[in-house]
């Protein structure tokens, strides 16, 4: 049997990458892991340990058997993390684990690398002001931050909670790294970010940035992704 898919939410709790898993080209079963609490039934999870702990109860009991392959989006490239250190650490099957531009809170990062994300938000938020007209920067400004009020849910903010908190563990594994060609304000270079958090260290660009590569140019994401899927099926045939 084909090692099973398990693509895990980013900071929404949904996963948002539908499309995305449509054009991954594998012949594997591929599931979504999305948010305790996202149906606003149960109170979610503000710790990765947690969540990881909870998702993997939930493939155990699902009859699912591994090794699995692991991708996770953003924040859930963190929770994907901590699933594969457990499934290591618990000698069970880890058959391959992707992060998709996914890097640990500022506040674990090197003085010199939270100085470089500072000053590449403040350009980018000077940038946006300049394209507004001078009349309309304080409104501009008070919507930014109402939209960002309203779209808030009790699910991403128990998220943010647990990215906040989550210290990443060094992992004894390989990891595959997909970065965007577009940057914006996540840092440059993932390897300067995780050669030292993990054995093996595999970095791939595709086009896009951080939100589109699962939206909107997921294609070269998919295929990057099929092509991954093709070496692990090749090396457990």
């Amino acid at each position: 049997m084909k090692p099973p898919i398990f693509i895990v939410h980013g900071f929404s709790g949904t996963v948002q990458c539908n499309e995305l898993a449509r054009e991954i080209r594998s012949g594997h079963p591929i599931y979504g892991v999305q948010a305790k609490g996202i149906d606003g039934l149960e109170k979610p999870f503000n710790r990765v340990e947690d969540m990881a702990s909870f998702y993997l109860d939930a493939l155990a009991k699902s009859y699912v058997e591994g090794p699995y392959v692991l991708i996770g989006y953003s924040f859930g490239g963190l929770i994907a993390l901590e699933m594969s250190q457990r499934l290591l650490e618990n000698e069970q099957g880890i058959a391959m684990l992707v992060l998709l531009h996914t890097f640990p809170h500022p506040r674990f990062l090197s003085a010199g690398q939270r100085a470089h994300l500072l000053a590449k938000r403040i350009a980018r938020q000077f940038s946006e002001i300049r394209r507004v007209p001078s009349k309309s920067v304080f409104s501009h400004l008070t919507n930014r931050v109402q939209h960002r009020w309203r779209s808030a849910s009790i699910v991403h903010e128990a998220n943010y909670r647990a990215y906040a908190d989550y210290r990443p563990r060094f992992y004894p594994g390989r990891v595959k790294f997909v970065t965007t060609s577009v940057k914006t304000t996540f840092p440059d270079d993932p390897v300067a970010i995780w050669r030292d958090l993990v054995k093996g260290l595999e970095v791939e660009v595709v086009p896009g940035d951080h939100v589109s590569i699962v939206t909107t140019q997921f294609k070269p994401l998919a295929a990057v992704l099929t092509r991954y899927v093709e070496q692990v099926t090749s090396h457990t045939v």
